[in-house]
């Protein structure tokens, strides 16, 4: 076996911006092998560079940075990151993971992964370029919204194809649900890393290189890209991902019964067609974009031509926007939505936290529980848009009553003393916007995900199949891939969340990877053989994707998460959907989680890894580390 990394640049940068020394590491090939890049290398790292204890806005929290072997070598699926930090917004695992461009000028600079530690004393943007790294005053940008701040960069550096990821006022204003932008409209969006690095005053990162990448076998990639690249232009999917990203999604999900509207009493709505993809892509998409070396350009970029917010535009929406700034606050004006969507891009926030926030407090209001003396005299009536959009930037600069949202709606709700059970989060993290009454899988992995409620730690899309010879095929259970049934929820839930952490791991769209299934275990057993150069079966494959779980999963017991935080609000568990296809159910969730611990090999009675499963996977000094902080394990 050659001594030569392939697929990698080989490289970790590490930042202390106390000292502003600047260390390069070689990434070893046991490192490689064991986790493969992108979230694996981050939470890997981050179990022990990032103890227990550490506040999450202290200097001894750290950013990183990370992408994956197949990213920057023409595969047309290779061009994600993941950001990864303790989470300001969560106390546990902050981690997120963005497209576009910055993964792969980021390997062609040199690096495979980037650590920034300490704070500096100043504001500041770091410059990278083909391994030089430079630190430079950042005073007349601090302040800037988004886009302001990214042109300014760019002309301050003299470079229009530099690749930048920037903060907003949000995080600036250590909003807890602030997030990291690459380049204007591609966001790290979730659990508040924009405000990790406004804490270490760092306004951005602009990125350059000019350097390449080699694979182990370069005949046979060729015909390995020919094979990816005939399998997504042929698959069904691709001309309706191609027209509307994910924002055909609003249509379907008011189709099945899951929509998130009025903050999750309504499951269908009249309007769904006023605020569709499919009307964006009539009415307002003007061109595609795609991530580096993609072939199905599913972003879109939208004009308002008319009306009150004419001339605004804009990349996207993707779905959990669309629907956050349309049904989830009860808003049917679709130039509303993408005008409240900008504004709060350019201020850099989570819109999916955003819009959970922002609906609990319409519940409240409606419900008569919050009034105008509480808001600073703002007046929540669902989809009163003028004060969303009010709302917006006083969330952004925590002014009044936009002060208490900005800290996410578990702790509003601890401040204000009411709405707890109505403030819709899992391990403080905001619901995304699907009811998983109607979409049980999800609903099972929104409860045990690592990060809190998140649908892309398992992605369990083949549920929306409704075919149960796939469950039975797959998970010896036909319910496993029924999307209102509930037995062969838990191992269909553990086998989906260990491919997503390959998938992140290899920093692939996990759109075209695992929804369109392009990339399959079998097939990332066979890139990783003409990639990397290393041979490994299915087993081997899957078993990276469970020893990246677990590790999280350890991240999160040793800060004192266990069987009781994994559990959804009472909403779901209680009250049945009352009008549409998924009319009369609620999430039988015990039942799920009895079997998703079983299929994990976890204690079912706490929610902890085994000693058995933790040296299964080769992490016996994980477990030794959770018994000396006296976790016990069975």
């Amino acid at each position: 076996m050659s001594d030569k990394l392939y697929g990698y640049a080989g490289k970790v940068l590490r930042i202390n911006l106390s000292t502003q020394e600047i260390k390069k590491e070689s990434i070893s090939k046991e490192f490689v092998y064991g986790y493969l890049g992108g979230r694996g290398f981050n939470v890997r790292r981050l179990y022990y560079e990032v103890p227990k204890g550490v506040k999450p806005l202290s200097p001894k929290n750290k950013l990183m940075f990370a992408t994956g072997p197949l990213v920057g070598i023409g595969l047309p699926l290779g061009a994600r990151l993941n950001v990864t930090a303790k989470s300001p917004l969560t106390g546990i695992l902050g981690d997120s993971n963005v497209g576009g461009h910055f993964a792969a000028e980021m390997k062609y600079a040199g690096f495979d992964q980037i650590i920034i530690e300490e704070r500096s004393k100043k504001p500041i943007y770091i410059y990278i370029h083909d391994e030089d790294v430079e630190i430079i005053d950042a005073e007349g940008i601090w302040g800037l919204p988004i886009s302001k701040a990214y042109d300014a960069i760019r002309r301050e550096l003299r470079d229009w194809r530099i690749q930048v990821a920037i903060i907003g006022p949000a995080a600036e204003n250590l909003v807890l649900f602030s997030s990291i932008f690459f380049n204007v409209y591609r966001p790290a969006a979730r659990t508040g890393l924009g405000a990790v690095m406004a804490s270490k005053m760092i306004k951005a990162i602009a990125i350059r290189g000019d350097g390449y990448i080699e694979v182990a076998k370069p005949n046979e990639f060729e015909r390995f890209v020919e094979e990816m690249e005939e399998a997504i232009y042929s698959h069904e999917q691709y001309w309706p991902r191609r027209i509307m990203g994910t924002s055909r999604i609003l249509l379907a999900a008011n189709r099945l019964g899951f929509l998130p509207a009025k903050h999750f009493t309504e499951a269908v709505v009249e309007y769904a067609y006023k605020v569709s993809g499919e009307r964006l892509a009539i009415e307002y998409n003007v061109k595609n974009r795609a991530c580096f070396s993609c072939i199905l350009p599913c972003s879109r970029f939208y004009v308002i031509r008319a009306g009150k917010f004419a001339g605004i535009y804009g990349e996207g929406p993707e779905y959990e926007a669309l629907a956050g700034m349309t049904v989830r606050i009860g808003n049917d004006d679709l130039d509303y939505a993408l005008k409240a969507i900008n504004l709060a891009n350019d201020l850099g926030m989570d819109i999916i936290s955003l819009s959970e926030v922002i609906a609990w407090a319409m519940e409240l209001y409606d419900r008569g529980l919050l009034n105008k003396e509480e808001t600073n005299g703002l007046d929540l009536r669902w989809g009163n848009m003028e004060t969303v959009l009010e709302l917006i930037e006083m969330i952004a600069y925590r002014k009044g009553f936009g002060d208490i949202l900005a800290d996410g709606v578990a702790k509003a709700a601890k401040k204000l003393g009411k709405g707890l059970e109505l403030a819709f989060h899992v391990k403080g993290l905001e619901m995304i916007q699907a009811d998983p009454r109607g979409l049980k899988g999800y609903g099972l992995g929104f409860a045990v995900a690592s990060r809190g409620a998140d649908h892309l730690r398992s992605e369990p899309f083949i549920e929306l199949s409704d075919d149960p010879e796939i469950g039975r095929k797959l998970f010896g259970e036909p319910e496993a891939t029924l999307r209102l049934g509930v037995r062969g929820k838990g191992k269909l839930v553990a086998y989906y969340e260990n491919w997503c952490a390959l998938i992140d791991s290899l920093e692939v769209c996990k759109n075209i990877a695992e929804n369109m299934e392009i990339l399959p275990p079998d097939k990332i057993a066979e890139a990783l053989r003409i990639v990397i150069g290393i041979k490994m079966d299915i087993n081997d494959v899957m078993k990276i994707g469970e020893r990246i779980v677990n590790i999280e999963r350890a991240y999160i017991v040793r800060e004192g998460i266990r069987r009781t935080n994994d559990t959804l609000p009472k909403r779901f568990l209680k009250e049945p959907i009352q009008k549409g296809p998924s009319a009369g159910h609620i999430i039988e969730l015990e039942q799920m989680l009895n079997e998703y611990y079983k299929a994990r090999g976890w204690d079912p009675e706490t929610g902890i890894p085994t000693i058995e499963k933790l040296k299964e996977l080769n992490l016996d000094d994980i477990a030794k580390d959770l018994i000396s902080h006296h976790i016990k394990l069975r």
